[in-house]
């Protein structure tokens, strides 16, 4: 999973999503679809801090930009 691009994650997650949000699902597949959603959502913050990482690594070196947070 950890080789698949953010977008094509996102793109997954989504699809997990409207799957559960249409209650066709029995509870044991909607058990299995939920965990395998908050596997691609640690996969997704891990590539996210990493991409932030890299970014104020640059920044840090331009020395042009102070280090930042993103608000929720």
């Amino acid at each position: 999973m950890e080789d698949k691009k953010f977008e094509e994650l996102m793109s997954e997650l989504e699809n997990i999503i409207k799957e559960l949000e249409t209650g066709n699902t029995d509870l044991e597949s909607s058990i299995k679809k939920y965990t395998e959603a908050m596997q691609i959502v640690k996969v997704c913050n891990d590539k996210l801090t990493k991409a932030t990482d890299a970014v104020n690594q640059i920044l840090k070196e331009n020395g042009s930009l102070e280090n930042f947070e993103v608000e929720e």
